[in-house]
């Protein structure tokens, strides 16, 4: 018995999905369903349902995100994508990160019947390769990937996405609990792929990210090299010390006249 759980912020299309679909059909039942993004990402991770039915723009949540946190964490899980949100390009990244069907509001039921006709017939033989995916309005996509393929994009997405989140964030307390809310990950998911991808700790990718604000600020001879360690989130000046040197080969101070004598 396949596991089916449905996300949207429509209650009534939650509600009617529920119990106007012939779950049995397809070897199926509905173990759980969400209001919103966050409530959806719980209840999914403590059912671990087989096939997901869910909307993308929904409050405080970030579609794309999601869609990749779940096929890295959960590569088998089937998504099918029932949303009211018409960009072309938006369900095309949503499909290249392993979404199995992009309907748009309104679908016809026989679409929706159809999908999971697909989706449960993938679940039964795992190992086939996926078919080609239809995008609304368009004649289709290329040849299908493994789910392999599908889980490698989501797990570059998620990197690319939490690299971006620590740069722009990292003078602030940051946690990798932090980051990995914002990719909707766990956070012991994340490090396993930040460490897969980079070679690095996420302690080192903070601190990298930290040198390179303070180099750009120690170009700025009226900061101190105390003010320049807190503002790029050191709040200890001889850890940032031992940690510049670490990574420049130098000290600060030592960066800052070579840099000085240079321009």
């Amino acid at each position: 018995m396949f596991r089916v759980a449905i996300i949207d912020d429509e209650p009534l299309i939650v509600e009617g999905l529920c119990r106007t679909l012939p779950w049995e059909k397809w070897n199926c039942q509905v173990a759980g369903s969400a209001y919103n993004g966050k409530e959806g990402l719980e209840m999914i991770r403590q059912v671990q349902p087989n096939i997901i039915i869910t909307d993308i723009n929904m409050p405080e949540l970030d579609g794309l995100k999601m869609i990749a946190a779940l096929k890295s964490e959960f590569p088998d899980m089937q998504l099918i994508i029932l949303t009211g949100y018409r960009e072309f390009e938006y369900a095309r990244e949503a499909i290249s990160l392993g979404v199995a069907r992009f309907l748009l509001k309104p679908s016809k039921m026989s679409e929706l019947e159809e999908a999971l006709e697909e989706v449960t017939k993938r679940l039964a033989q795992s190992d086939e390769f996926f078919p080609e995916v239809p995008l609304p309005d368009s004649e289709g996509t290329d040849e299908g990937d493994k789910d392999l393929t599908y889980h490698t994009e989501a797990n570059s997405f998620i990197v690319k996405n939490a690299l971006e989140y620590i740069r722009e964030n990292s003078q602030e307390k940051l946690r990798l609990v932090d980051v990995a809310d914002q990719v909707y990950v766990s956070q012991w998911h994340l490090s396993k792929l930040l460490n897969k991808h980079t070679g690095k700790t996420f302690s080192d990718i903070l601190n990298s990210a930290r040198i390179d604000k303070a180099k750009e600020l120690l170009g700025d001879p009226s900061l101190r090299i105390y003010d320049v360690a807190e503002m790029v989130g050191f709040q200890d000046l001889a850890h940032f010390s031992r940690v510049f040197k670490k990574i420049e080969g130098v000290s600060a101070n030592e960066y800052r006249n070579t840099r000085s004598r240079s321009l």
